[in-house]
């Protein structure tokens, strides 16, 4: 069988496509629309199997060049970023894990190279939360007579639900001592439901909706990784690298376009008692000299840990963890910088540095948080 392999976009396509889902992003921005157009543009360039592996047909890209993707992508839609960014790390985990067995793995690599399926993982539920704080799903998968599954259960934040193909969803079975892990569900199955739930201050066109399995029927195959709860601890040593990275660079692309978006109005902006630019001030030149240096630690750390991962040597999960805090609190405090710079314009509707402020703040809520990266780190050095 023969594959079309995977394009490469350079770094001028990248751009162009950043420049052209920058002209939609408010529009989507503004009605929480889901840019599925977005989506068709990046599966045209060949980006949405970027890290499906060559023998599926995909370009078999490591976490540097997946960096640099996201970061362009994010810079001109941070929801369309984030929806990316998951579709890459997903797709580069099950190549990685044997989550599945190798013929359903492979269906979902080539459905990603053929019609740009997306693929992303639904962990998220109401009462438990995140599964990284402990704890046991309430989706549940029961074993049939037949040997079928039958799915039941509630995701929330499910980020690219309008467009997604595939769904890893973590789930336990009804053992008296329950087994947990991902169970691949196909989207459109029967049974499968989106409630349009997702109505948040930034990340608006993400689709971040709640997904409900009302009785899913499906193959004992698509079960195949569950494992006792204690057994899934640190199974996945790429994890840490991979969060950090992809959202860092996600974030940072946020707080470029933040920082494109104050030097142009710094150099434009005249007041009538000053008589010249903004951007002759000494304070104002320092303000950016403050933002660089952020994107500039940014640039190094992602640089640095992905290289590192893709030559065989991921970080330390812990040091990872910590990296991802410092990368996503240096785009929050560069974008906030920005904004302070231009004032109200800063947060005029009319602008659009005011949807990069709220859609850099959601870099806080993902996984980990500060709090538990920072405690996990001194709980380790003052109790070795």
């Amino acid at each position: 069988m023969s594959l079309a392999f995977a394009l490469r976009p350079s770094g001028a396509d990248l751009a162009a496509l950043s420049r052209d889902f920058a002209s939609r992003a408010d529009a989507h921005d503004r009605d929480g629309s889901f840019p599925h157009e977005n989506i068709a543009k990046l599966h045209q360039a060949g980006l949405l199997a970027l890290t499906v592996p060559r023998q599926n047909g995909g370009a078999g890209a490591g976490l540097t060049e997946a960096a640099e993707a996201i970061g362009a992508v994010a810079q001109g839609c941070a929801s369309t970023g984030l929806v990316f960014a998951m579709q890459l790390t997903q797709q580069a985990a099950l190549a990685r894990e044997e989550v599945v067995p190798h013929a359903l793995r492979a269906r979902v690599a080539m459905d990603a190279v053929r019609e740009g399926a997306l693929l992303n993982a639904l962990r998220v539920e109401p009462e438990l939360g995140s599964p990284s704080r402990g704890g046991l799903p309430q989706t549940i998968v029961r074993r049939q007579p037949d040997g079928s599954l039958l799915l039941t259960g509630r995701k929330i934040y499910s980020t690219g639900a309008p467009g997604l193909s595939w769904m890893l969803v973590w789930a336990r079975d009804d053992a008296e001592e329950p087994r947990v892990g991902p169970v691949l569900v196909p989207a459109r199955a029967p049974g499968v439901r989106i409630v349009e739930s997702w109505d948040h201050i930034g990340m608006r066109a993400t689709g971040s909706h709640d997904v409900v399995f009302e009785g899913v029927s499906l193959p004992a195959a698509h079960a195949a990784a569950l494992r006792p709860p204690a057994s899934r601890i640190g199974a996945d040593p790429g994890f840490g690298s991979w969060n950090a990275v992809t959202l860092g660079a996600l974030y940072t692309g946020v707080a470029r376009a933040a920082r494109e978006w104050v030097i142009t109005f710094l150099r434009e902006r005249v007041p009538s008692g000053l008589g010249k630019p903004l951007a002759t001030l000494p304070r104002m030149q320092e303000k950016v000299g403050e933002i660089e240096g952020l994107l500039a630690a940014n640039a190094r750390l992602i640089a640095s840990l992905a290289h590192d991962f893709d030559a065989g040597r991921p970080a330390a999960m812990a040091e990872a963890h910590l990296l991802k805090v410092v990368l996503v609190e240096n785009a929050v405090r560069a974008v906030e910088t920005a904004a302070s710079l231009a004032g109200n314009h800063a947060l005029s509707r009319h602008n659009p540095v005011e949807r990069h402020l709220r859609d850099v703040l959601c870099s806080r809520v993902h996984v980990p948080s500060a709090e538990a990266a920072q405690t996990a780190a001194g709980r380790a050095a003052l109790l070795p």
